[in-house]
């Protein structure tokens, strides 16, 4: 039987151009945990694109987005909370050796507490009263720039 025959017409002067069958059950596809580890890995490989690793195992790239955020957020809720050391530095004199300090004409400025963290070259201060929310993202942001 010749392709032609299979072609449907809805019109006479128009053919269908494109006609897809789809069998089986049209169940999702399931993959094993230890699967989705090795794409979301492979995903991760220095020479390979995200939209690559997609395209060679079937999947569309938000899927595999998807994925590697779900793999990160296991991650980071396994890991034990990571404590940095904590440096206190004394403040700098106002003069140096020999020379008198003068007074002050301004209202002396309101001093609040603060954590000050450096990470990787990047100094972030925290104002007192910050949610402990507010610190821990800021924490969590510095650590996966690190």
């Amino acid at each position: 039987m010749p392709i032609s025959e299979f072609t449907l017409k809805p019109r006479d002067d128009e053919p269908v151009r494109r006609l897809e069958i789809f069998t089986g059950s049209g169940r999702r596809r399931e993959w094993p945990p230890e699967e989705k580890a090795r794409i979301v890995a492979e995903s991760y490989e220095a020479a390979e694109t995200v939209c690559a690793v997609a395209r060679r195992h079937g999947l569309t790239p938000q899927q595999l987005f998807t994925w590697r955020r779900e793999a990160r957020k296991r991650m980071e809720a396994e890991a034990p909370p990571a404590f940095v050391p904590a440096v206190l530095v004394a403040p700098e004199p106002l003069a140096e050796k020999g020379q008198k300090p003068r007074a002050k004409r301004r209202a002396p400025r309101r001093r609040t507490a603060s954590i000050e963290v450096e990470a990787s070259g990047v100094t972030v201060r925290i104002g007192d009263g910050a949610s402990s929310a507010t610190i821990a993202a800021v924490i969590r942001a510095l650590k996966v720039t690190s």
